[in-house]
């Protein structure tokens, strides 16, 4: 019998499927259809300090309008305000009622007031956990990383205080010295590191010479960036470990904890494919390690991190370097 659970957070989970934060996993229908596929827990829809503050804005020009346009009744109705973050959070209480599996609730703030109140009312939901969703780029040039990094600490350390509930981060592929910032973090007790946000690009459209966003799903090969520094930090920092970005199958999943991961977050195979793909990437996971005898998900995890595998500067420079002086290196003549 294949055992598939694992811990995220001290959290125990059933299996190592957790579904990230994302469209699927703001509705309640797709939610309930997770845990029966088998995830082993879910990231709840970030809760968007910004989104909430342009809503409120809005309601404001809104009922603004035409407000000066009659001479009666101006006090006759109650006054009307944004409900802030209300209609988040009971969406949030109808998951945690409807479903046994684990919830993390997901944070994304700009003012160090809003991290720790926000924080709590996540936590009076009922979730698991916190994710701290720090996706900010840092475009200003009169900051220095120092004092990027010192803001990262300042604010994990004010949620962390400030609930009772275990606490993540979700990091920027883009520190200059990423290890440094999770031996910090792991330091100040964060309970787990996600490797890595996705940032999504601006593209400019040269016909109609205008900026433009959208929303790409990830594809297979982005999995080399976290699977590199998942296999980096394993073993060197006690916080649990998760892969996000480029899992789109059970074979996805099991390279990410031969590198060391506690879990794999999933979000664009599900939106491809289906909440019910779940259990089709742990049927994968489970054949693999039948063919190779492992029982359980500690038989193997780290077994390819750097600490264990034979050659440690895989993960570094000499991969790159023995790739470039390789005479069966794939690709054109140079």
């Amino acid at each position: 019998m294949i055992d598939l659970s694992t811990r995220w957070l001290g959290i125990p989970l059933q299996t190592p499927l957790l579904v990230a934060a994302s469209p699927v996993s703001s509705r309640l229908d797709a939610v309930k259809r997770a845990e029966e596929a088998g995830a082993g827990a879910l990231v709840v829809r970030s809760l968007f300090e910004e989104q909430l503050q342009l809503e409120s804005a809005r309601l404001e020009e809104d009922l603004a309008t035409g407000a000066d346009s009659f001479a009666e009744a101006l006090s006759y109705f109650p006054e009307i305000r944004h409900g802030d973050a209300r209609e988040h959070l009971l969406a949030i209480e109808k998951m945690r009622k409807a479903v046994r599996m684990p919830l993390i609730g997901s944070l994304n703030a700009i003012s160090p007031g809003s991290w720790t109140q926000y924080a709590r009312q996540l936590e009076e939901t009922g979730v698991n956990g916190i994710e701290l969703n720090i996706y900010t780029v840092a475009a200003d040039p009169a900051r220095s990383g120092a004092e990027i990094e010192a803001e990262l600490y300042e604010t994990f350390e004010a949620v962390r205080d400030a609930v009772s509930i275990p606490v993540s981060v979700k990091l920027s592929p883009f520190c200059s010295s990423l290890a440094n910032v999770a031996r910090n973090l792991d330091e100040r007790n964060a309970r787990g590191l996600v490797l890595f946000n996705r940032f999504l690009q601006p593209d400019i459209d040269p016909e109609t010479e205008s900026v433009r966003a959208d929303m790409p799903l990830s594809s297979p090969e982005e999995i080399r960036l976290p699977l590199r520094w998942t296999g980096i930090l394993y073993g060197r920092i006690e916080a649990d470990l998760a892969l996000s970005t480029g899992v789109h199958n059970g074979m996805d999943a099991a390279r990410a904890l031969l590198a060391g991961a506690a879990v794999v977050q999933v979000a664009a195979a599900v939106m491809r494919h289906g909440v019910p793909y779940l259990s089709t990437m742990l049927r994968a996971l489970e054949m693999w390690m039948t063919d190779r005898d492992y029982a359980a998900l500690s038989d193997f995890r780290g077994k390819l991190s750097q600490r264990n595998v034979a050659d440690p500067f895989a993960f570094e420079r000499a991969q790159y370097v023995g790739l470039l002086l390789s005479k069966n290196r794939t690709g054109p003549a140079l």
